[in-house]
């Protein structure tokens, strides 16, 4: 069926901020959260065939597409609070949590925080701070964004203007050339353009530092009990199951070939050949069939 005939969207008040919130489908949940430079629909692949046997549920991130320009709270605990808002609103008491990039940081929290609330944990194409694992990734330094981005004011002041050429970049690397469908794409830049689209985008770069310690101190004092698994591509590979092996009980990990680092919209029908058989421990027999 067509995405958009199967799903609404709404605002909906989180955590001190209103953020929007793509939902669809019946049957267990399955929160989606995405990462930079994206909106809810980096799921748009993936989508279609998980509305057959669970309720989707796929906000934009704090500040990020059409959730509101949040002045703060920008640092994982905040958005994994935003994600908890998210289930409440929605009266979903848990869910299995999907998660790419900028999304990984909250899931991981909400994850250790809040065993009762994810049943299932997906995890892909991040690094988790300093926690140990990720020494190799990192021996050249962390990619040249990293920094950019987190200079106050300077990456929106540089880059107005420039935003279609600047998201293209991360697209076109992201896919390893083979690039996204241009309705995609031209979402993406849309979300992205204009100074205050900026700062929101890069205030998740700069609050990199609070949410490194969050984790160092959610790591020491609890574990992941839930089954997690770990998907890698380019360029962030086996990084971040090596970061979660020392903190997760049941742990699997998977790497995708030739696949780029935006792996919903680079390597669909990969990615779904693994969720599919991970999510289905929570998928009852009668849920199968369209939504």
């Amino acid at each position: 069926m067509p995405l958009m005939s199967a799903i609404s969207q709404r605002r909906v008040a989180v955590n001190g901020t209103e953020v929007n919130v793509a939902v669809g489908g019946s049957g267990p949940a399955v929160l989606l959260l995405h990462g930079f430079p994206h909106t809810w629909r980096v799921w748009s692949e993936v989508v279609p065939e998980l509305l057959r046997r669970h309720r989707v549920i796929a906000p934009d991130l704090r500040g990020l597409g059409a959730s509101e320009r949040a002045d703060g709270g920008y640092d994982a605990a905040n958005l994994a609070a935003d994600a908890e808002g998210i289930l409440d609103a929605l009266g979903e008491p848990s869910a299995a949590v999907v998660a790419i990039d900028a999304g990984v940081p909250p899931a991981f929290l909400l994850a250790l925080r809040r065993p009762g609330r994810v049943r299932r944990l997906v995890l892909m194409e991040a690094t988790l701070g300093p926690l140990p694992g990720a020494e190799d990734f990192f021996a050249d330094g962390p990619p040249w964004w990293f920094g950019f981005h987190r200079v106050p004011g300077l990456a929106e002041t540089v880059l107005v203007g420039n935003e279609a050429a600047y998201i293209g970049w991360f697209l076109e690397n992201g896919t390893r050339g083979r690039g996204v469908p241009r309705d995609v794409h031209d979402e993406f830049v849309r979300a992205y353009t204009g100074r205050d689209a900026l700062r929101c985008a890069f205030s998740h770069y700069r609050a990199a530092p609070d949410s490194a310690r969050q984790f160092q101190e959610a790591a020491a004092a609890s574990r992941l009990a839930m089954p997690v698994m770990a998907v890698g591509a380019h360029p962030v590979g086996d990084a971040l199951e090596r970061q979660l092996r020392p903190v997760a009980d049941d742990l699997t990990g998977h790497h995708i070939e030739d696949c780029g680092h935006i792996i919903p919209l680079d390597r669909p029908r990969e990615l779904l050949a693994l969720l599919t058989p991970f999510l289905a421990a929570d998928a009852p027999a009668t849920a199968a069939g369209p939504a």
